[in-house]
């Protein structure tokens, strides 16, 4: 029998969205914990903005982000917080 090197999601059967919270329910009572993002207090939430930065600051940004394997926002926000501080 030849073995596919790729799952075909075209033959697997996708769930309902009624199965799916009936799942997670299920999952929550038997480890006894909330699924999900924990909520971020007010004070920690990101602002919303935008900003016009050089070419070249998004590009080496963009290159940090690669090495560390996180997004360039990610990089821009930690360098700006190492100078607020």
């Amino acid at each position: 029998m030849k073995k596919e090197k790729r799952f075909n999601f075209e033959n697997s059967r996708r769930i309902s969205p009624a199965e799916l919270k009936m799942y997670k329910k299920a999952i929550e009572q038997k480890l006894g914990i909330k699924l999900g993002r924990p909520k971020k207090h007010p004070k920690l939430k990101y602002k919303a903005i935008s900003i016009k930065l050089d070419p070249k600051i998004i590009t080496w940004a963009k290159k940090e982000a690669k090495k560390k394997k996180v997004g360039y926002q990610t990089i821009i926000n930690m360098e700006l917080l190492k100078k607020a501080s």
